[in-house]
């Protein structure tokens, strides 16, 4: 494993799974014969999780244990004590027993929680997990159930895989929530473009994530610049390290419009420095202070940001598509790390996106604009004939970045399998890291577009990847919702792919995705999914996810209007039953709209 060598938020007191064994509280025999087994029951939960799920610096997700199994209120007030002095940020209840519901129950509104009851007929395990989570529901504490499909013997020791799957689920998507609680987003710029996505909205990001924003000005980057305020050290390595690893590619402006070979060298310089001040302004960096820039050295803790760039940058200076394409990526000059979450244009609602995929998975998000939507007849038009089949037989989403996507994005990373996909920093190789870099070219961008210069990135994502398309909208008068569609990455041949894609930009990344059409609603077809997208980006992450992001939204009380998700990987709180069970998706937005958001 690489180690997380670069500044990071993700260090020191991370919130921690908090396990809390629930028992039967009468005394005299019942609940001396049921320690033991409740106890274990915690202890081979958090050794599930920690061995599982990981925290976005590599490290293994920790648990904490009730110092006690908890009985009655007073022992659950203790361990509330307990879990507040240990930074626990979400709650696992189990219980192998009947227990006191109201009496046993965390009560902090704030803790993503759920409860899980051990089905076994010797002890009713199952009975108290109804209780209690109607006791919740009760009260307006979302929480989620977790029960086995199969009976088990008391003694049984085995995880079976359906709880095993729900507890995952939850953990992760809940330590998702409690890693947001408390960072912030930076806004480095304002609005781009008139695009909506970068009129940040505060309140979006305080009551939905438990976040706040920082707002600064793009003169910070020149003035940095200027004033040299930035690890000069570390930029001559990062320099040399472009020059043998970014290769630059052709030159695609007119005569007139090219630049001068100085002047690109002045651009690749300037775009290094950019990455460095960016990413010193959301983490801060131990390097400023040797140099005296103490307050600059503290950053603003941010977890995610957008550099607006458009067009009062990018008319005088370079663009910011170096900066961002290397910060979104898992590897740099200074070896594998988590990426830096930036969102181009500063939308910050992709951003926010983005932050879901990446608590997630741990892993790179491609961002995108979901540009064209090519139906099996216009590539045929267009192609000589060329037939899309298989999972591009419904028509294809030309994902081009009108900003730079993450290296991570070219596919180049593997299953053991040989399948393409995006992984955790701490699993990515040297050699797949290469592989990113030699299947990335460098161009100079389009003058047109770009006054001020910049270098954009050009490849396109290997075809086969499991991948997850998605996007948090605002809607006035509702707020925040969520729209996902899982599909696949599709290769083309080189003939096909040049025809498309330079019908648009040949400077920029291209990702050729095909979504999982069910034939209802929203994906009927391709094309639909194309024509009910609320906005024109998104977020690509790997693999099949989308269950995750339906969690988590659940959790921080977002609703989902656009899924292509099986009910059977469906997972919300127990309370969301209670609002209907035949609509499920109108049911969320009634949850979500009777709760409120989560820190509102």
């Amino acid at each position: 494993m690489t180690s997380q060598t670069s500044p990071t938020v993700f260090q020191g007191n991370l919130p921690k799974i908090g396990i809390r064994p629930t028992i039967d509280g009468r005394l005299g025999g019942v609940r001396e014969s049921l320690e033991d087994q409740t106890m274990n029951l915690a202890k081979r939960v958090a050794e599930m999780i920690s061995g599982e799920l990981r925290y976005p610096n590599g490290e293994p997700a920790q648990c904490v244990i009730a110092e006690t199994c908890i009985g009655g209120v007073a022992e659950s007030n203790a361990c509330d004590e307990q879990f507040r002095m240990e930074n626990v940020g979400v709650s696992l209840t189990v219980t192998p027993c009947w227990c006191y519901g109201s009496e046993t129950m965390d009560m902090d509104p704030l803790r993503p929680k759920a409860v899980f009851g051990f089905n076994g007929t010797e002890r009713p395990g199952a009975v108290y997990l109804a209780a209690v989570l109607s006791g919740y529901t009760q009260k307006g504490i979302p929480a989620f159930g977790i029960y086995g499909r199969d009976v088990q013997e008391a003694g049984d020791d085995a995880m079976p895989a359906d709880v095993k799957a729900k507890v995952l689920d939850f953990a992760r998507c809940g330590l998702a929530a409690a890693l947001m609680k408390g960072k912030a987003y930076l806004s480095m710029g304002g609005t781009s473009m008139g695009i909506a996505g970068s009129m940040v909205d505060h309140a979006f990001w305080e009551k939905w994530l438990g976040m706040r924003v920082e707002d600064i000005d793009m003169s910070e980057f020149i003035g940095r610049m200027n004033k040299g305020q930035f690890d000069q050290a570390e930029y001559e390595l990062a320099m040399a390290w472009v020059k043998e690893k970014c290769s630059e590619g052709d030159d695609f402006n007119s005569e007139e419009a090219k630049r001068s070979r100085e002047h690109l060298d002045s651009e690749w310089s300037d775009g290094v420095k950019m990455a460095l001040i960016a990413r010193d302004l959301m983490v801060g960096n131990p390097k400023l202070a040797e140099m005296g820039l103490k307050e600059q050295a503290q950053g603003h803790y941010a977890i995610a940001s957008g550099f607006q760039g458009q067009r009062q940058w990018t008319d005088h200076f370079p663009n910011g598509d170096f900066m961002e394409a290397i910060l979104n990526t898992s590897f740099d000059w200074n070896g594998n790390r988590a990426p830096y979450l930036v969102a181009t244009e500063n939308d910050a609602l992709n951003a926010a996106t983005m932050l879901f995929g990446h608590t997630l998975t741990n892993t790179a998000q491609v961002f995108a604009d979901l540009r064209t939507y090519w139906s099996p007849q216009a590539v045929a038009a267009a192609c000589d004939g060329y037939t899309l089949e298989e999972t591009a037989a419904d028509g294809l989403l030309h994902l081009l970045n009108s900003g730079p996507a993450t290296l991570d994005g070219t596919g180049q990373q593997t299953h053991a399998d040989g399948t393409p996909t995006m992984k955790p920093f701490w699993e990515i190789s040297d050699d797949e890291v290469e592989k990113c870099l030699n299947a990335t070219t460098w161009h100079p961008s389009i003058t047109e577009y770009f006054p001020g210069g910049g270098m954009s990135t050009r490849y396109c994502t290997k075809g086969g990847m499991l991948a997850t398309m998605s996007r948090i909208n605002l809607v006035a008068g509702l707020g925040p919702v969520l729209q996902i569609a899982e599909g696949h990455t599709v290769e083309l041949p080189d003939g096909v792919h040049d025809t498309l894609d330079e019908r648009t930009n040949p400077t920029w990344p291209t990702t050729w995705f095909a979504p999982r059409v069910t034939g209802r609603g929203a994906f009927t077809s391709t094309y639909e999914v194309m024509n009910r997208w609320g906005a024109n980006h998104c977020v690509l992450t790997a693999g099949h996810v989308g269950h995750l992001f339906i969690t988590l939204a659940s959790m921080l009380r977002i609703p989902v209007y656009m899924h292509n998700v099986p009910d059977d990987r469906v997972f919300r709180p127990s309370a969301w039953n209670l609002f209907g069970t035949d609509d499920c998706e109108s049911a969320d937005f009634r949850a979500c709209e009777n709760f409120g958001p989560l820190y509102g």
